[in-house]
C-alpha cells in the first residue's frame, strides 16, 4: 500500500515509523524531494487499516493534506525501516 501525503512536519515520517513497528509491518517511509512522505505498508489487513486510519489524522501537530491508496507489491526485505528521500 504505498501512501502518500502532503504535511508541514518532517515528524510525520518518524511518527509512521514508530507506529508501522508498534503494529508489526513490513515496508519503509521515506521523504519525497516535492515535500510529502511516502511508505510501503504490508502484514496483516487490521494492522494495515489501522495504520491508514492513523495516517490520515496524522501524529500531533501534523496536517496532512491528502492520502492516496494503491495496492503494490510487497517489500523485499522483512521489518519496517527508512529509506533516502526520492
Amino acid at each position: 500500500w504505498p501512501l502518500f501525503t502532503s504535511l508541514e512536519l518532517d515528524r510525520y515520517r518518524d511518527w509512521l515509523e514508530r507506529e508501522a513497528g508498534r503494529l508489526g509491518l513490513d515496508g519503509w517511509v521515506r521523504n519525497r524531494t516535492d515535500g510529502s512522505v511516502e511508505a510501503l505498508l504490508a502484514g496483516e489487513e487490521p494492522a494495515v487499516q489501522a495504520l491508514l486510519s492513523a495516517c490520515r489524522r496524522g501524529p500531533p501537530l501534523a496536517r496532512v493534506d491528502a492520502i492516496e491508496e494503491s495496492l503494490a507489491e510487497p517489500p523485499d526485505q522483512p521489518g519496517f525501516r527508512r529509506l533516502p528521500t526520492r
